[in-house]
């Protein structure tokens, strides 16, 4: 098994595509103007308008700013060098500033525009190293 991607529902696409570009600072792949998609080493994260529904049924089968359930996360190279750098961007949304977890990742959770949770970590000590060094090598 493969794990492939997670989807964001959006009722406003530029807003929520512009604010991933802005976030990694580089333009997300768009294949119309309603879908795009941001690839990563290990999965992708794609953003699709209400629109994108119509295929599996509707609009009434995904709910736009509705998830209060799962944290979507980056492992980065740096995270505290990546908050001195969106800080501006993140102060309206920042639910923690970079703060060491008991697992061992340095951890940043803010809501994108549509109030999703968003995790950029860094592994930071020896045991969280090793086990993402492990991942990485799967």
């Amino acid at each position: 098994m493969h794990f492939a991607s997670v989807r964001l529902i959006t009722a406003d696409f530029e807003r929520l595509a512009g604010f991933y570009e802005q976030l990694f600072g580089q333009p997300l792949t768009r294949y119309t103007p309603t879908f795009a998609e941001l690839r990563t080493t290990g999965a992708t994260l794609a953003i699709g308008h209400t629109s994108t529904l119509a295929p599996f049924g509707g609009e009434q089968v995904a709910s736009p700013g509705a998830n209060h359930s799962a944290i979507i996360e980056f492992r980065m190279a740096d995270v505290d060098a990546d908050y001195q750098r969106l800080a501006d961007l993140l102060a309206p949304t920042l639910v923690q500033a970079p703060t060491t977890m008991p697992w061992g990742n340095r951890s940043l959770l803010f809501r994108d525009p549509d109030g999703n949770l968003i995790n950029l970590f860094t592994p930071v000590t020896p045991e969280a190293q090793q086990r993402f060094a492990k991942q990485t090598a799967a």
